[in-house]
């Protein structure tokens, strides 16, 4: 099995869980469930990957502080190879809005540092020694994007919601070999991943919520991949991130794009289930299991 090094994306959030999103305007809520966690983008799929027995490394930074302590006996819990440099600003914290539809509102309380000392040494050995980088856009991994060309290793992003012109993701754009987004932002997704292919990239795969997801291959194959509707939804949290890691799962595994979208379907499927980035249960064995039951 390939080695995977997960660049970027580890915070600390308190989660509000409402009927409906606040509208704006003065208003008092006498019921908003809440729970704290760990958060952020590379947590999430560094989670999702160690539980699916893909042998991962996560480096982020994080603040020498209790909610930095927190993020690393958490991901020391899910069996996550967590490598961390210190943030002197100390570790990021959101606060997400959540609804029963999947909405959400996230409001950063306080955001890390965008350029900052890191050990570059053992990055440079952690690059080194992976098969393939997620790069997440977390505003430090751009001082890696050198070091990443340097060694020529094949490079995952996840734009999450890209609003087409944004100049912070061209970086990341221009890296990258295979580019997934959110249609949430866009008017038109598909000319936005033909114009991608075009440019040499191998895959880009753009989620729609509730209306699943489209992939656009190097041979200008499309494919389209409803959700699976009969998962009981309790919280969207982290479920872009899990249906990336199940993506990727198949990925590895040698799937085609339709049966690797089939188990990226599954991993976010049951990530919605659960108030965790990741579904306490999710296994390999797991995911073998759902797909037979909803696609054999």
């Amino acid at each position: 099995m390939k080695k995977i090094l997960v660049i970027g994306g580890t915070t600390y959030d308190s989660i509000i869980t409402l009927e409906h999103l606040p509208e704006p305007k003065s208003q008092t809520i006498h019921y908003a469930p809440f729970h704290e966690t760990i958060g952020s983008t590379g947590a999430g799929k560094a989670l999702n990957l160690a539980k699916l027995n893909v042998q991962t490394t996560l480096h982020s930074i994080i603040g020498k502080d209790d909610y930095g302590e927190k993020i690393i006996q958490y991901l020391e819990g899910g069996n996550v190879d967590f490598v961390y440099d210190f943030d002197p600003k100390g570790t990021e914290r959101h606060v997400n809005i959540m609804n029963q539809q999947g909405d959400r509102i996230s409001i950063f309380v306080s955001n890390s540092s965008e350029e900052l000392p890191l050990n570059m040494n053992r990055l440079e050995e952690l690059i080194e020694d992976c098969d393939l980088i997620v790069l997440n856009i977390i505003s430090y991994t751009k001082q890696l994007i050198p070091l990443i060309k340097k060694h020529k290793k094949p490079v995952w992003t996840d734009l999450h919601d890209y609003d087409v012109g944004n100049p912070y993701h061209q970086d990341y754009i221009e890296i990258a070999d295979y580019i997934f987004l959110s249609s949430d932002q866009l008017n038109e997704y598909k000319p936005i991943m033909e114009k991608w292919i075009s440019e040499g990239k191998q895959l880009v795969v753009c989620t729609h919520g509730k209306k699943g997801a489209t992939a656009l291959t190097q041979d200008r194959k499309w494919v389209e991949m409803p959700i699976i509707s009969s998962y009981p939804f309790v919280d969207a949290n982290g479920a872009g991130d899990s249906f990336f890691s199940g993506f990727l799962y198949g990925y590895l595994h040698g799937n085609t794009t339709e049966e690797s979208l089939r188990f990226a379907t599954i991993c976010g499927g049951l990530c919605v289930t659960s108030k965790e980035l990741v579904m306490s249960e999710l296994s390999e064995e797991t995911i073998q299991v759902e797909f037979k039951k909803h696609y054999t």
